[in-house]
């Protein structure tokens, strides 16, 4: 269930916005997968420094700790150093930020001194671990920090089912000579039982995990600790949905794109393997009248982000696009 930096990004600013950020969180992955810059957006958000200015000296009330004795560890005297500063009281409405980076190289020794951090944060303090390899943390650590998984940047995860039974719901559409208002419902029925199948799959894989931590971890929290827990999993459900459900917009924007650009004469293709049924409606209608139905899709997805009830707006908007009324795709969502 690994995040893409952006959608983690909107996660934790939801939570934010809601008062419900976390104490603790571990932000895990690969090399290259934005762990840093995550961590920096974070500590922006929270405190107000600027993005390029949290790693430097420049940052106010944000506090790093890297490897930097001989055996690259980070020793139990930066632990120390860190719970000083954060004794310290904040300026200006500032959250103080501590970011440990690559925190999977802490010795023992710092370890346990910053479990006790952990155990007892300061008042309006956020604590951000970084590490590419999670495993190697104490288990005592893990269970008290919110884990964000990244996914490596450089590579575009491959299409989900939905996904692609998405993309072969379009191909059978461009077969389809008559569009009119009974196929546009009948197309939104379709895209919402994908929808519908994403939330009941996201429930089930979080559920699971939180079964794990109940298992794992059993012996090494509180009863406290597990309400945190099934409030956060609640919230990940929520925001991995979004976060699919995305997916699939974003979907509809690469096929109607492809529908311009061969309307266009241009070789580039999204979906390269729906090339054949992408040029069939480019012939059906005018460069214009794409457009119109990408400007539709723009809509949606402003709407959706703006929490109206997702049905409605999902079926208005494809009755704007998949009806063969000149005027219809012009029709602004409700």
């Amino acid at each position: 269930m690994a995040f893409s930096r952006t959608a983690a990004l909107g996660y934790l600013r939801r939570a934010h916005d809601q008062n419900r950020l976390a104490h603790a969180y571990l932000i895990s992955g690969p090399p290259g997968s934005g762990k840093q810059m995550l961590a920096a957006e974070l500590s922006s958000l929270v405190n107000g420094t600027n993005v390029n200015d949290v790693f430097s000296a420049k940052a106010r009330e944000i506090f790093v700790a890297r490897p930097e004795s001989r055996s690259r560890r980070i020793v139990i005297e930066q632990i120390r150093d860190l719970e000083h500063a954060l004794q310290m009281r904040a300026s200006n409405g500032r959250r103080k930020v501590v970011i440990i980076s690559d925190a999977d190289r802490l010795q023992p020794q710092a370890a346990n001194a910053f479990l006790k951090t952990l155990e007892e944060p300061p008042k309006d303090s956020l604590l951000l671990l970084l590490s590419a390899l999670p495993e190697a943390l104490p288990e005592t650590i893990l269970s008290r920090c919110i884990a964000i998984p990244l996914a490596p940047h450089h590579q575009r995860q491959s299409n989900s089912a939905e996904e692609e039974e998405l993309v072969k719901l379009l191909q059978q559409s461009a077969r389809v000579q008559n569009w009119n208002i009974e196929y546009a419902y009948r197309f939104a029925q379709e895209f919402q039982r994908l929808l519908r199948a994403i939330r009941e799959q996201t429930k089930r894989e979080t559920d699971e995990a939180l079964k794990k931590e109940q298992v794992r971890y059993r012996d090494a929290t509180d009863g406290i600790w597990l309400e945190e827990r099934e409030q956060y999993y609640k919230a990940l459900t929520e925001s991995l949905y979004l976060q699919r459900r995305a997916g699939l917009i974003e979907t509809l924007f690469a096929w109607w794109s492809d529908v311009l650009r061969s309307s266009n004469n241009v070789e580039r293709r999204n979906l390269p393997s729906a090339r054949k049924e992408t040029g069939q409606l480019a012939s059906r209608f005018t460069a214009a009248e794409i457009l119109q139905r990408i400007r539709c899709l723009e809509k949606l997805r402003d709407h959706l982000g703006r929490n109206t009830q997702e049905a409605l707006a999902i079926e208005v908007a494809f009755l704007a696009i998949f009806a063969t009324s000149k005027n219809a795709a012009g029709n602004d969502l409700i």
